[in-house]
């Protein structure tokens, strides 16, 4: 699966990566390779608590 990610930078230099299509799936990194590398564990982090809970995996925007 492909998803959409949004890649911004905080006031402390900080990337932040968030999965629009999955609410509360936001990850971050100190480099922007970290920050898309972590964003990929927490999409599939994400996917598979969902999963569990019985709910929708994404969301439509």
């Amino acid at each position: 699966m492909k998803f959409l990610v949004t890649l911004d930078r905080d006031e402390d230099g900080m990337w932040i990566t968030e999965c629009p299509s999955i609410p509360g799936c936001v990850s971050q990194g100190k480099t922007k390779d970290e920050a898309l590398e972590n964003i990929k564990e927490a999409i599939s982090l994400c996917l598979e608590v969902r999963s569990e809970m019985g709910l929708p995996l994404t969301v439509n925007h």
